[in-house]
């Protein structure tokens, strides 16, 4: 019997419920995948809460890897066997999972199960945020925000790879000297001192051309003073609690400045543009540009545990579920 995370209400983390769940053959155009890694990401949160409503009840995650095991009908460039990871729809947190191919992207060698589910969703992010959303260019200075993270750390150690001095924030001197090693030229410790002045300080008054924000509600504000004119204030995710309503004169007074609330699943609806930003994230670890830490990891049974650590900010890098630990 398959078992899976079930969420019946939402709230916090005691509503991830530890349940049997039976799963179906693959109807035309799926797969069934046995996963062998889940990622865990701040959206599953947003899910669990009921920040973004998924009808009751489902099964939360959306970062996987694992091995096929049956194939659907009319299914072609898969087979029983391969290694294969996905980011989208929703349900990654259950031992065995059906998926849609054309959201399917095949492992290549050289990757491992955990480390393709520890960087699909994350590090494509990463790619449309740096190539695409804006694309930072060798010689600007950027501010990345929660820089430790999941995100940031990809986020940091691509740009500075792309010849970009990155400004990172953090929230503890600890999660500073681990920014510090993955290409943060300056780290800035949220919780000792306004960062805005220091971005400020930091570029002679001038600011920065773009803002990656992950944050949310805590450092929304403030990322704006950080901004040049013509500035692009990029805020992808709500780790503190959503922005709450603004003015938009605000980026008038502020400098022309430019606002966007980007998501991977527009970067990526397209097939082709799924499997480039998957090709490019995988040549960059395979490189050794970027590296991955995994430094939590969890059995799935417990993922209200590591829902708990998450949002207490007592992880860093990438945390992984695990079905049958």
């Amino acid at each position: 019997m398959n078992h899976a995370i079930r969420i019946h209400e939402t709230g916090g983390p005691e509503k991830l419920l530890w349940e049997e769940v039976p799963i179906g053959k693959p109807g035309l155009g799926e797969v069934l995948v046995r996963n062998t890694a889940i990622g865990l990401n701040f959206l599953d949160t947003y899910h669990r809460t009921g920040l973004y409503p998924v009808p009751l009840p489902f099964t939360p995650g959306m970062e996987g890897a694992g091995v096929i095991e049956a194939l659907g009908p009319r299914v072609k460039d898969f087979k029983v066997g391969d290694r294969v990871a996905y980011y989208d729809p929703i349900g990654a947190y259950s031992e065995k999972v059906l998926r849609p191919i054309d959201r399917l992207v095949k492992i290549p060698s050289g990757i491992s199960d955990p480390i393709a589910a520890a960087i699909l969703l994350k590090g494509m992010t990463a790619e449309f945020l740096l190539r695409r959303t804006y694309k930072v260019k060798s010689g600007e200075t950027i501010l990345v925000h929660a820089a430790a993270g999941g995100v940031g750390q990809i986020l940091c150690q691509w740009a500075k790879h792309l010849g970009a001095t990155v400004i990172g924030t953090v929230g503890s001197e600890e999660k500073a000297k681990l920014a510090k090693k993955l290409g943060c030229k300056h780290v800035i410790v949220t919780s000792q001192e306004p960062f805005s002045e220091q971005v400020k300080q930091l570029t002679k008054g001038k600011g920065v051309p773009v803002v990656y924000d992950g944050v949310g509600k805590d450092t929304f504000q403030g990322s704006l003073d950080c901004l040049s004119p013509f500035g692009l204030m990029v805020s992808y995710g709500n780790a503190s609690g959503p922005v709450p309503p603004i003015q938009i004169g605000i980026l008038a007074q502020k400098g022309s400045l430019y606002l966007t609330r980007p998501t991977l699943f527009t970067y990526t609806a397209k097939r082709d543009d799924l499997l480039k930003s998957a090709r490019e994230l995988f040549s960059v670890v395979k490189k050794g540009v970027v590296k991955i830490s995994i430094n939590q990891t969890y059995p799935l049974m417990e993922a209200a545990q590591a829902h708990r650590d998450l949002e207490a900010r007592k992880t860093t890098g990438s945390t992984l579920l695990l079905p049958g630990a």
